[in-house]
């Protein structure tokens, strides 16, 4: 769910340099890519930081330059608000397509009639103590009509998508690119095409696919799935107590059960493993009917949504509680389940035997 939101605003690939925060987008071992087959779209763009004013307020942006094929590049349309369409620049004038909360941030309206005022420090020369302002370049955007809304703060408070020649013009740039973005031809494995391009073009640059963009959303879900496994271990722990209980109540009961099988010849590690496999059965079967009704709320969450997430209106990405089911968590559930109830019960049965019995 969470990578679905990604999709329409990062590219499956993106390729950036490893030291400094910028390249040269017409260096030879990137214009190569270009004639790769497997690659439907490359798009050049150029980010920086900036601080931009609308009437009295101001904030500060990222300003992500990008040239005419980014809207084929990424799904873009589909996260569009607004009556105009995805426009960065046209003959006379280059356009924002700011992210939804930073309107909001400058109170502009999704159609805003005077201009964006944008900053930029100046790349090169000193700054100039006795007129600071003169340290700073100044250019000036404009409204297409539209705005994006990725669902993520990330972007959408912080974002704005212009021309990329905007950017170079403020920065003093010629073929300078922060990233290059590449949509692959249906069908392509991006893990293979990645491996292509990072023998190509060199150590020097990094090549990432959508999820290795992410990488700290991801590693903080995987993070927080681990410390969910733990802390429901934990209380398997505490409800193996349960089945402790169980088995001591069973072992008091059958007392003279034990004097019955032992003038039958029984002796103590038989009955051991008798009361052992007593309780390795209990938590055998609790394994099994745990799963198979987890299962079954899984599937109803799924298809119903049974558990909702509440807030009513636009709170949440979802309405109901996301399911997502995967063998490997279930082996897991499954195996923890019978090794934790197995080692529960065979200290207890041992000292309870011995002591008791």
């Amino acid at each position: 769910m969470v990578s679905g939101l990604f999709t329409a605003f990062d590219p499956e690939l993106k390729i950036t340099v490893r030291e400094g925060k910028v390249f040269d987008g017409r260096d030879e071992r990137i214009m190569a890519l270009y004639s790769l087959p497997e690659i439907e779209m490359l798009t050049e763009t150029l980010e920086e930081n900036a601080m931009v004013q609308y009437k009295d307020r101001q904030a500060m942006v990222t300003l992500k330059g990008v040239d005419q094929s980014f809207e084929q590049t990424t799904s873009i349309d589909s996260i569009l608000y607004g009556s105009g369409a995805f426009m960065v620049k046209d003959h006379e004038v280059d356009y924002a397509v700011m992210g939804i909360e930073m309107l909001y941030t400058l109170g502009t309206g999704i159609q805003f009639v005077d201009p964006l005022r944008i900053y930029m420090p100046k790349r090169e020369g000193r700054v100039n103590v006795a007129n600071p302002a003169a340290s700073f370049q100044t250019g000036y955007l404009f409204s297409p009509g539209v705005v994006f809304g990725v669902k993520q703060q990330k972007y959408d408070s912080n974002y704005i998508l212009t021309s990329i020649d905007f950017v170079r013009r403020m920065l003093n740039y010629t073929t300078e690119v922060s990233a290059l973005e590449i949509k692959l031809k249906p069908g392509v494995n991006p893990e293979s095409v990645k491996q292509q391009i990072s023998s190509l073009i060199g150590s020097d640059y990094l090549v990432q696919n959508r999820y290795e963009q992410q990488a700290d959303v991801f590693r903080i879900m995987e993070i927080e799935k681990l410390i969910s496994y733990f802390f429901l271990t934990f209380i398997l722990l505490i409800a193996c107590f349960n089945v402790i209980g169980s088995l001591s109540m069973l072992i008091l009961d059958k007392r003279d059960d034990v004097k019955t099988l032992r003038n039958l010849g029984a002796d103590n590690r038989l009955i051991e493993r008798i009361f052992l496999f007593e309780g390795r059965m209990i938590s055998l079967s609790g394994a099994i009917a745990g799963i198979f009704l987890g299962l079954i709320l899984c599937f109803i969450q799924q298809q119903f949504g049974i558990i909702t997430l509440g807030g009513g209106g636009n709170s949440f990405i979802v309405d109901a509680y996301p399911v997502s089911v995967h063998w490997q968590d279930v082996l897991l559930v499954f195996a923890t389940v019978v090794i934790v109830g197995f080692v529960a019960v065979w200290y207890p049965v041992k000292y309870l035997i011995r002591r008791l019995l």
